[in-house]
């Protein structure tokens, strides 16, 4: 969009002319940086016991991420990225270097002031920016448009006049499909972070579980092999004695075929005297 091709470099000039200036000349930005780190190491631990001490380094790590930042935001490349990179960089520096509340001459403290406000406002116009999807839905607007577009098909298929006027959008079914959504994407972010946690510990088990299923195994593979080799030379050992069987069962079979035979043969003959 035109507006954002204009705007982005409009704010993030002023990012890049103070990088630029920052790493000319450290040690202002390094002075102010140092009152902000000293104010924060106070803070209770783990915050306090983790801010760096080198004041010039922040300061030029700051002036960079400035530069950098600056530079994404007025290309339009990771424009939401450079925002929030942008707005951090922003505290070090005004929090120590236009600390009002600390002046006592009226005209300073009012120019420290003034600073200060402008600085905040720079911060809320990088949030707007980080936040900023380009006209792209949200997926709570994806939501609600998929339950509309399930309540409509809903009312299509109701026999005719029960969706009359369009009420059925409007209804408590449409709430309750939006509560059923937004419930449910809850439900798969706890899931998820569930998994998380849980990953590691159920790897461990597996890894400890792992040799004890592999000799279960390999000693149920064992038996098996040992059970077949019985099983073979069981075969092996009656094969004879079940051929013969299966032999003298063939030779009856085929010996009460034959009588069977024979007597159909008698009875046939009866039947065409009698009919004679």
């Amino acid at each position: 969009m035109l507006i954002r091709r204009v705007a982005r470099p409009m704010l993030s000039a002023v990012f890049i002319s103070r990088g630029v200036e920052a790493l000319r000349s450290p040690k202002p930005a390094a002075d102010a940086t140092r009152h902000t780190l000293e104010g924060l190491s106070k803070l209770p631990d783990p915050v306090g016991t983790n801010v760096p001490s080198n004041a010039e380094t922040v300061a030029k790590v700051a002036a960079a991420v400035q530069i950098g930042g600056g530079l994404l935001l007025a290309t339009g490349r990771l424009p939401r990225v450079a925002s929030a990179a942008l707005a951090l960089s922003v505290v070090p520096s005004s929090l120590g270097g236009h600390a009002f509340w600390n002046e006592a001459d009226p005209q300073r403290k009012a120019d420290e002031r003034r600073a200060f406000v402008t600085d905040i406002s720079l911060i809320g116009g990088l949030i707007i920016a980080a936040v900023d999807t380009e006209g792209k839905p949200s997926l709570g607007w994806r939501g609600r448009r998929a339950a509309h577009k399930v309540s409509e098909a809903v009312a299509a298929a109701l026999p005719a006049g029960a969706a009359a006027g369009g009420s059925l959008a409007d209804s408590e079914f449409v709430e309750k499909v939006e509560h059923g959504l937004q419930v449910g994407a809850e439900r798969g972010r706890e899931l998820a972070h569930v998994a998380r946690e849980r990953g590691g510990e159920l790897a461990h088990v597996a890894r400890e579980r792992a040799p004890v299923l592999a000799e279960a195994a390999r000693e149920r593979a064992e038996t098996a092999r040992e059970r077949a080799a019985v099983l073979a030379e069981l075969a092996r050992e009656r094969g004879p004695e079940l051929a013969e069987a299966a032999r003298e069962r063939a030779e009856a079979a085929r010996e009460r075929a034959a009588m069977l035979a024979d007597t159909a043969g008698t009875e046939v003959k009866k039947q065409k005297r009698r009919l004679r």
